[in-house]
């Protein structure tokens, strides 16, 4: 197992520094390596750049009007654009909705919605969770009902969806909706593409820890979805919901953005000071820094086994579950030791401070005002995509058959 990169490999590493370097709006980079929000429009600048390029879909073959990368060549692009402070894509249409598109979509579904994906003049959020339907999302309640009238084959949807992500901005949802009550949990799933602008349909936010309005409730009260929006066959959505959770769990280890975050991390503690010195040399603080570095490089390491494995055509298997639990663990960890850092001025942030264009006065220096915030927002990473005590129910099963 070959686990150095390429010339061409590093030449194509070199390409993509080079774009992102000269594409990249300084004002979306300093929004991004400071834990800044960023707007609807930040993010539809930056992927509508990279459409341009051709290289909106990076994940996407030819055909459907991707650049035709391999895995490697996709793991060189993310981690660039990480170290550079670009914004990370948007997964739910780029990455996950448009695979399962490809995968089991009609002609004409891949004809109407890829185009507007790869160049977000759509927006795309996700209709998975439920109230009593997270983890267990087999459980899940929302209804759609199949009818004939004078305007065609439909459905009627019926239900609620929460923690649904950026949905506010969104034009439209792919939702998992139960289409045989009488079948058992999985095999009465089907999987429906629905524009957000349907009458009966509602987006309530939910304001989290940060102060921010990130997730949304979204209610269906009779909403009519035609037909033609059905992805796949009737009753077998469960089948392209594991396609898609996997296409999720690959995205969420997030090697490049650590590798920006550790840097960010040692130029912040080598300001701080504590008993007149860098907050970096007091040796327990630097220990755990050392820690997260070496655990980080590991991670990185069966990263890459990953990807030599896909270049060979074999599967990952339970890597992908390690990756998800270690590369969420280690993002959070880099936050826990950025809070501690700065110390008290991390706790009283100003909801307001952590836009890019603040002028009032900060509680300390201007670059803890994010650091409370991000730190409350990335506790999300462990449970989103499966929770990590999935992933471990997963890996016991597959490697110890437990």
């Amino acid at each position: 197992m070959d686990l150095t990169f390429t010339p061409e490999e590093q030449a194509f590493r070199e390409e993509v520094r080079s774009f992102v370097k000269a594409k990249l709006p300084e004002s979306i980079r300093h929004k991004v390596v400071n834990s800044l929000r960023l707007s609807r429009e930040d993010h539809v600048l930056w992927q509508s750049t990279l459409h341009e390029r051709g290289w909106g879909g990076p994940g996407w073959p030819k055909e459907h009007g991707g650049p035709g990368w391999n895995a490697v060549e996709q793991y060189i692009f993310e981690e660039e654009c990480a170290a550079a402070g670009a914004p990370r894509l948007i997964a739910f249409g780029i990455k996950m909705v448009a695979p399962v598109i490809m995968a089991f979509g009609s002609p004409e579904q891949q004809q109407r919605f890829l185009p507007d994906i790869s160049s977000a003049r759509k927006w795309w959020c996700q209709g998975y969770s439920e109230p009593g339907a997270g983890s267990d999302l087999a459980s899940l309640k929302t209804r759609a009902v199949r009818g004939v009238d004078a305007k065609g084959d439909h459905f009627i949807v019926t239900g609620q969806k929460t923690w649904t992500t950026l949905g506010q901005y969104a034009d439209w949802i792919f939702c998992l909706v139960r289409t045989d009550p009488q079948a058992k949990a999985q095999r009465g799933i089907s999987f429906l593409l629905i524009d957000m602008k349907t009458p009966g349909i509602t987006v309530r936010p939910i304001i989290t820890l940060d102060g921010a309005h990130e997730v949304n409730e979204v209610w269906f009260e009779d909403v009519r979805v035609p037909a033609e929006n059905l992805i796949g066959e009737e009753n077998k959505g469960w089948t392209y919901a594991k396609f898609l959770l996997g296409h999720e769990r690959s995205n969420i280890a997030g090697i490049g953005i650590s590798k920006r975050e550790l840097v960010r991390l040692k130029r912040i503690a080598a300001t701080e000071m504590k008993r007149g010195k860098p907050l970096l040399e007091d040796p327990l603080f630097s220990a755990k820094v050392a820690q997260v570095e070496a655990d980080l490089i590991a991670l990185e390491m069966t990263n890459l086994r990953v990807l030599s494995e896909e270049k060979d055509k074999r599967a990952p298997g339970p890597a992908a579950s390690i990756l998800k639990i270690k590369g969420t663990e280690i993002q959070q960890a880099i936050t826990e030791l950025l809070v501690q850092a700065v110390g008290p001025y991390a706790l009283p942030f100003v909801r307001e401070a952590i836009g890019a264009s603040y002028e009032g006065d900060h509680i300390g220096p201007s670059y803890a005002a994010p650091l409370g915030a991000h730190y409350c927002n990335m506790r999300k990473l462990s449970i989103f995509g499966g929770s990590n005590e999935i992933q471990k129910n997963i890996i016991s099963q597959q490697l110890l058959g437990l």
